[in-house]
């Protein structure tokens, strides 16, 4: 076990077989319960997570916390999701990710193992309609592919699907700022071939990786805050206006206005990364 993180064998006795409280989405309890200590690990000493703000995300019922996205592989959502158990004991969120995820063998059954689903309106607005808490990360690949020079700025929320989703099913949405992320795989370039071998969205070259090999995918220590903020004032806009593309898109951007404001809220209050 290197940095709280799971060794091969354990990993794959985990993701040997299948579950039997698996759900339609892949999602099992036992098998999040099993990787949770790992990541409790990773939350109190490897990173020393601070949360504030958990009692916003409603411990029962639909909502939506949208986050801004880095890190290139998606420890950020674990480190959410382990502060919002931590918080609400059953809880146990659901996180839309990129279709190339579910292409990778073992990562796959691990991601939806541990909640994610494919990234998609559709399957945002299903887990809605069953009441479910769900993560999303408007800014998709291209906040867990920034360069290291464009850190912490977020980026455009796509074409406001998030909004569109929260308005038809009636969702609150629960601004959350994640700050530590950036640090742990500084992107300072990418190989475009690599990438389309892979068939990813890029393929990271980080001061540590590919140099060292193995070692180089071992996350750096940085200091992580996560701030769960009050949910976003829509404006009494409901499921007619979810046509309306100005008001989807001008709400759009407040949401991630709001997060932006956020994360700098919280990158003063951390101070150093490390």
């Amino acid at each position: 076990m290197i940095g709280g993180l799971p060794g091969p064998d354990s990993l794959a006795a985990l993701l040997r077989g299948a579950p039997d409280d698996e759900d339609e989405w892949g999602f099992s309890a036992s098998f999040a319960a099993a990787v949770q200590p790992q990541l409790d690990l990773l939350y109190d000493r490897w990173w020393r997570v601070h949360a504030a703000g958990v009692e916003h995300v409603p411990a029962s019922g639909r909502a939506l916390v949208v986050a801004n996205h880095a890190g290139v592989l998606p420890f950020d959502a674990a480190m959410m999701a382990t502060a919002i158990r931590r918080g609400h004991h059953a809880r146990h969120p659901r996180f839309l990710v990129l279709d190339w995820a579910f292409e990778l063998p073992w990562v796959s059954a691990g991601v939806r193992r541990f909640g994610g689903v494919p990234a998609s309106p559709h399957n945002a607005r299903r887990l809605l309609e069953q009441d479910e808490l769900v993560t999303v990360f408007p800014e998709g690949a291209k906040g867990t592919g920034k360069d290291w020079s464009e850190r912490y700025r977020v980026g455009r929320f796509g074409r406001g699907g998030i909004v569109e989703v929260a308005l038809r099913t009636g969702a609150p949405l629960i601004p959350c700022a994640v700050v530590g992320s950036e640090e742990i795989y500084p992107k300072v370039a990418e190989l475009p071939l690599v990438a389309r071998l892979l068939r990813a969205p890029y393929f990271p070259v980080t001061p540590t990786f590919p140099l060292l090999g193995p070692l180089g995918l071992v996350p750096l220590p940085s200091r992580w805050r996560l701030a769960f903020g009050e949910p976003v004032d829509l404006g009494g806009h409901g499921p007619e206006d979810a046509a309306d593309r100005a008001v989807v898109l001008e709400l759009a951007e407040r949401v991630r206005a709001r997060v932006q404001e956020m994360v700098y809220d919280e990158l003063v209050q951390r101070g150093g990364a490390f």
